[in-house]
């Protein structure tokens, strides 16, 4: 079995870490910090895991019993955390903070669908955002081939819980309840790891992408629609996109349109792309708590320990 451990245990991207690592059929999870909620039993923190664990938060990490540990703790920790504390060594980390995506300190960028085979030699692993996982599948296939033309233009819709657990303004249920807003346009923190990407798959393609996120309604999961110019007809971007991702397991291009209860609860990033007149829509949706930051992390987890990639991710939608 694997041995985890996790730092940062009590918002939404640890609760759904702690609820898959424990359902996973070759993970022991061994602790779960929280400096905030230590001795308190997780149950009472993450309710979607009462009766499944009585485990408590622990105020110790300690990483020399651990075969792999999972960094939650907001952008900036994880950094500050390892200029405290050595890595042993034959330990793997897997970061879902921001800290290390441009892949500094020896950390590989977590995006299967092109990192697999570094994934699985790596022993550090950089976790994408949310709205960059979203975005770099509406547009891997595109750059891998060449074929990114002119300036890119994505509007993305982000459920509450991209927010974070603590409270603010703009999460509060009487604000954000049959409501709609835009934050950050043009300025989004995840455009760099999106351009890295894209410009290290075609290096000639320099036009970037005006990016509009806006907050909706709803708990979770993120709908992204990218449009862009390009000389492929819808029958030919299908099928580019359906030989990109077939050794995919998680990322799948559908005949229809996607919606989001298609993909909340799961890992999937579900696409859908079409050509009219010199203009391609490419629509992505994925769980931002799941593909895009736990679910993910367990894929990544899998890939580096020579498991099934799809080992203990294969999730229901809450299609009804």
């Amino acid at each position: 079995m694997i041995k985890a451990g996790i730092i940062g245990g009590a918002g939404y991207t640890a609760g759904e870490l702690v609820r898959l690592l424990l359902n996973h059929p070759e993970v022991s999870l061994e602790w779960v910090h929280s400096s905030s909620n230590a001795g308190r039993p997780l149950c009472e923190v993450h309710s979607g895991i009462a009766g499944d664990t009585d485990m408590l938060f622990a105020d110790t990490h300690p990483l020399q019993g651990i075969d792999v540990l999972f960094l939650c703790s907001g952008h900036g920790a994880s950094a500050s955390f390892w200029q405290q504390y050595e890595m042993p060594r034959g330990l793997r980390v897997i970061d879902l903070a921001q800290d290390f995506r441009d892949e500094s300190c020896g950390y590989v960028y977590g995006l299967p669908e092109i990192n697999r085979p570094r994934i699985a030699e790596a022993r550090k692993v950089a976790n994408p955002g949310c709205f960059a996982t979203a975005i770099q599948l509406a547009l891997l296939p595109l750059a891998a081939s060449g074929s990114l033309e002119g300036r890119v233009h994505t509007t993305g819709i982000t459920g509450s819980t991209g927010a974070g657990v603590k409270p603010s303004v703009t999460t509060h249920f009487s604000w954000r309840d049959n409501n709609l807003s835009v934050y950050k346009p043009f300025t989004h923190q995840h455009l760099t790891e999106i351009g890295a990407t894209l410009r290290h798959l075609q290096p000639a393609w320099s036009e970037g992408i005006s990016f509009i996120p806006v907050r909706g309604d709803f708990p979770r999961g993120i709908f992204c629609a990218t449009t862009l110019r390009t000389a492929l007809d819808t029958g030919e971007l299908t099928r580019m996109y359906s030989d990109f991702y077939s050794e995919s397991p998680f990322t799948h291009v559908c005949p229809t349109d996607v919606d989001l209860k298609q993909v909340v609860n799961t890992n999937k990033c579900l696409l859908s792309v079409t050509s009219r007149n010199g203009e391609a829509l490419v629509i992505s949706v994925i769980d931002n708590l799941l593909k895009g930051a736990s679910g993910q992390a367990v894929e990544n987890m899998n890939l580096m320990f020579g498991l099934p990639e799809d080992c203990g991710l294969r999730l229901k939608a809450s299609a009804f």
